[in-house]
């Protein structure tokens, strides 16, 4: 009997997904316990016949077939049975990889405070074994960091933000790993890369003050101070704790000019950042030049004790600021000057870092030799 399928409907049956596989069709999830009946028929006719579908095409049979006990009927039972060991099969397969890359994410975790190349390797194989786990690319991501493969971490995390894209840490870290490699590069194409990702993160998570900061940083090399300014004020808005979200903001404002406002950031972030936070020391080295630009010399030298103070074992140039500094007052206080210039003299223009202070070194010996001195 020829049969016309115009006017098929379709019922609204539930559906259970085993990893990719589906069963189609089934008034119930269709693995253990549901009956070929139940499993193939899941289309009905308006006028009363029935249709199925097994994947192979379609097959109608009047109503009231469901009963016959027959060929027809083992020959579905056959089909069902197929269908629920297929979708058996693969859940089994698809929980057993899943707990195969966990533990061998956890092993990798112990591998990588002795042996990071090797934790990467297992890293790896976790996430070919599953790669729907977000998660262990981003321990893969930050196994890659702390050798500071940039390129690695940056394309790792693009996988993991395809898997679960809400995570505004996956975003970060991503951009944060390309503003890394555009900085070796020094390409404006690179930069244009790692805007992207610090755009997403703010979008998925509009308080991330880390993404503020560095999306400031690429805006700044694509040559546009105003959204360089916004982004970096926005950082320390959103966390004015973190000490190293001043100095770029103050450094900007003082190359644009604008004293008052560089003024304004560097002694804010002095105020609320922890005296043992190295940005804060910094803050003090770049308040001072503030001061000198607005003929302050009290203020300056001020400053430059308050980090000498703070600072000043780590920064010998701190020591030839403050020294060159009381040697130009007038009159020039001489016995603070010379022992501070000599102090400098002996820790940066005797040892290694000779070269690095060049220039300070040779003015270090005019001055001495201005005031009087001998080194």
């Amino acid at each position: 009997m020829a049969l016309d399928f115009q006017g098929l409907v379709r019922l609204d049956f539930p559906r259970f997904n085993a990893c990719s596989y589906r069963v189609r069709g089934c008034s119930r999830p269709c693995l253990l316990g549901c009956s070929a009946m139940d499993c193939l028929m899941g289309w009905r006719r308006a006028d009363g016949l029935d249709a199925m579908d097994h994947g192979l095409g379609w097959t109608a049979m009047p109503t009231g077939t469901r009963g016959l006990k027959g060929d027809w009927t083992m020959k579905l039972g056959t089909l069902c049975v197929g269908f629920t060991l297929a979708a058996a099969l693969s859940i089994t397969g698809c929980s057993r990889r899943a707990i195969e890359a966990v533990n061998l994410a956890n092993e990798a975790d112990q591998q990588k405070k002795v042996d990071v190349e090797g934790a990467i390797a297992k890293y790896e194989q976790a996430v070919q074994l599953d790669p729907t786990n977000h998660r262990i690319m981003f321990k893969l991501a930050t196994a890659y960091k702390k050798k500071e493969v940039w390129e690695k971490v940056a394309s790792t995390l693009a996988r993991a933000t395809q898997v679960s894209p809400k995570f505004a840490t996956y975003w970060y870290e991503r951009g944060y790993a390309l503003v890394q490699v555009a900085e070796k590069a020094k390409s404006r194409s690179a930069w244009e890369e790692a805007k992207d990702p610090l755009l997403k993160c703010i979008e998925a998570d509009p308080n991330y003050a880390e993404c503020y900061h560095e999306l400031g940083t690429v805006m700044l090399f694509l040559d546009s101070e105003q959204d360089a300014l916004d982004n970096f004020t926005k950082a320390v808005q959103h966390r004015p704790s973190i000490g190293y979200f001043y100095p770029p903001l103050a450094d900007l404002y003082q190359r644009l000019d604008y004293w008052d406002q560089a003024e304004g950031v560097l002694k804010g972030g002095i105020d609320v950042v922890k005296d043992d936070d190295k940005a804060k020391v910094v803050m003090y080295q770049m308040l001072a030049p503030v001061y000198q630009q607005k003929n302050n010399m009290d203020a300056m030298i001020q400053t430059l004790e308050a980090a000498n103070k703070l600072g000043g074992a780590e920064h010998p140039e701190i020591l030839f600021n403050l020294g060159s500094s009381y040697a130009k007052l007038n009159p020039p206080k001489k016995t603070q000057a010379l022992q501070m210039l000599k102090n400098f003299f002996a820790r940066a223009c005797k040892s290694g870092k000779s070269e690095k202070y060049k220039e300070q070194c040779e003015q270090t010996n005019a001055l001495i030799a201005q005031l009087g001195g001998n080194i």
